[in-house]
């Protein structure tokens, strides 16, 4: 299951989306600290495609994959030496897969920022430098312990110094911890850290509903840019809180009237959701049979070995083949007995790379 975190300076928009998205009723007043413990919502993936395999097999359940998303407290400058609820808010984001930062660009007079002003590129910045002084003061501490065993010979802790050295560098030049990474060895090393630099983050800009439709102003950009130059990949998601919001209280056959009143064609869950599918690297297969038709996760690259143990670790241990079909044949060709039928589902091993879409029937033995 992939785990969001939802971070960002108090009054920026984050317990209001996280609510639109979650249903949870998560405070959302407006003075900050309002969330003071993790606030955690499971979101179903929004994949039409379940509907469309449910429609041919008839299952007696649908059970799409799902993403929980985690409201943790809001953050100011000083969060790393425990100002404001620091230590609760780095304590929390530890835990993530990645950090969906929540930047405020929009004006609006009644709406307190906690800075006195909007400026998201301000804003990225000290939820930047928090995360990094917090991963320096844990990398000086390791550093200590390592550079003991380096000196007694060992050479585990030798290739770790080294890493650190380098994490070290890239921290004091304003990037995270992944600058560093040379090979899968250091990922490896970093992970087992928990280092808040390491964590993948995607921003999401809070703007006025009028700029939806366009999906961008003069603070998406600016943001933008200062994004970039932490993360050369960085994906900014614009959406708007209070529409999110209100888009989350109309039964769903009128959510599309309003979705197109708004300009945008899908809702803020949906870009979310894709654009951190994309962030890590996942993708979705699907199971179909009579008792259920499911969408499982696994990362891009996953073989049938690994996606079935997505399922059970007894599917995995007692692998035998995959049987797969695209999920286009499989519409197509209306079902399991018309694909077998026509040749397209192909009998694959453990080592065959999944395709997202695909549909698959695991022959196992145990």
């Amino acid at each position: 299951m992939l785990r969001l975190g939802i971070v960002g300076l108090p009054n920026v928009g984050k317990s209001t989306l996280f609510n639109a998205l979650t249903n949870a009723g998560a405070a959302a007043e407006n003075y900050p600290f309002c969330t003071v413990d993790p606030n955690v919502g499971v979101v179903e993936v929004p994949d039409p495609r379940l509907a469309e395999l449910a429609a041919i097999v008839h299952p007696k359940k649908i059970v799409p994959a799902i993403v929980e998303f985690v409201d943790i407290a809001g953050l100011v400058a000083g969060a790393s030496k425990g100002e404001g609820l620091g230590n609760q808010f780095l304590g929390h984001i530890r835990e993530v897969d990645a950090v969906v930062q929540v930047v405020r660009c929009f004006e609006d007079p009644d709406v307190l920022h906690v800075m006195g002003s909007v400026d998201p590129v301000r804003d990225h910045d000290v939820i930047t430098a928090e995360l990094a002084l917090a991963d320096l003061a844990t990398i000086e501490r390791r550093m200590e312990r390592l550079e003991k065993g380096a000196r007694g010979g060992n050479k585990e802790d030798a290739a770790e110094l080294v890493l650190l050295k380098r994490v070290l560098a890239a921290l004091n030049a304003g990037k995270g911890a992944r600058a560093a990474v040379e090979g899968p060895e250091d990922t490896v090393r970093l992970k087992r850290l928990g280092l808040l630099t390491f964590k993948p983050v995607l921003y999401a800009a809070n703007v006025n509903e009028d700029d939806l439709a366009g999906g961008s102003n003069a603070f998406v950009e600016a943001l933008r840019a200062a994004a970039k130059t932490h993360h050369e990949t960085a994906e900014v998601v614009t959406f708007s809180a209070r529409f999110e919001a209100e888009l989350a209280e109309l039964p769903p056959e009128e959510r599309r009237e309003f979705l197109e009143s708004a300009g945008v064609s899908e809702p803020g869950l949906d870009r979310l959701i894709r654009a951190g599918y994309h962030l890590l690297g996942l993708h979705t297969f699907f199971t179909a049979g009579e008792p259920e038709v499911r969408a499982w996760t696994i990362p891009v690259g996953a073989t049938a070995f690994d996606a079935a143990g997505a399922i059970h670790s007894d599917f995995q241990r007692g692998f035998i083949r995959a049987e797969t079909v695209s999920f286009d044949d499989f519409i197509r060709l209306k079902g399991w007995k018309a694909a077998r039928e026509e040749g397209a589902v192909r009998s694959e091993g453990r080592e065959y790379v999944v395709k997202d879409g695909d549909v698959l029937l695991f022959r196992f033995n145990v």
